[in-house]
């Protein structure tokens, strides 16, 4: 599998003070910022959007990874990549072209994924593996932080994983929902390699020591430790 990494997700951080909640959590040594793009219309909760990526891109020098929870994201993707966004992904359920939606992310040169709901089967991504850089499987119903894991989409990760090893050994799988130092740890074991955690980071008062946390429970080793 991929080497494991963290993105802590902003939806959980204070947005009175999210520059400096994002430093904390990259000195913590996180590897990804998740960036949650809610519309209030594909799912029920509106957040922000591309200022928001723009004003945190002189931030901090980690991916920004931007998940866009929207109806249209055709009509927005562009606005991200220019703001600095990373990593782009858009929910199968909202695209009707998927295919081309995925090219036209790939064609700002940011890396392309697709994000399926708990309910969504495997086979709304697998006809596009070769196309995609991550699939991001959703592991509680998109909307709201704080939500518990749903076991059922392990056996998803799976599928998506062994497909993969054979069609595109690069691929990542990212998931996001409910995600500690226990559902990471089973996510790990089912093929996961980016584990989005918003919560179980800043809703702890000392951000390394969550980061730290998770990383024991994935086999990550931090940078600063590595060869030590």
């Amino acid at each position: 599998m991929l080497a494991p990494r963290i993105a802590p997700s902003i939806l959980s951080a204070n947005f009175a003070r999210l520059g400096d909640d994002v430093r904390r959590v990259e000195a913590g040594g996180a590897d990804v910022i998740h960036v949650d793009v809610m519309d209030g219309q594909f799912v029920p909760n509106l957040t922000i959007g591309p200022q928001v990526v723009r004003d945190l891109r002189p931030v901090t020098k980690l991916v920004l990874d931007c998940h866009l929870m929207i109806e249209t994201p055709d009509a927005l993707v562009g606005d991200f990549v220019k703001a600095g966004a990373d990593m782009i992904s858009v929910h199968a359920e909202a695209c009707r072209h998927l295919h081309r939606t995925v090219h036209v992310i790939k064609a700002h040169g940011v890396k392309a994924g697709v994000a399926i709901n708990p309910a969504t089967p495997a086979e709304a991504v697998l006809p596009l593996l070769e196309d995609l850089d991550f699939v991001l499987v959703m592991s509680v119903n998109p909307g709201f932080g704080g939500q518990s894991f749903i076991p059922a989409v392990l056996h998803k990760v799976r599928r998506i994983r062994a497909e993969a090893d054979q069609r595109n050994p690069s691929l990542s799988i990212e998931i996001d929902g409910g995600i500690n130092a226990t559902t990471a740890t089973v996510a790990r074991e089912a093929g996961v390699d980016l584990f989005v955690a918003g919560s179980a980071v800043f809703g702890d008062t000392d951000v390394a020591n969550a980061i730290r946390r998770l990383q024991r429970a994935v086999g990550a080793t931090p940078d600063h430790l590595a060869g030590a």
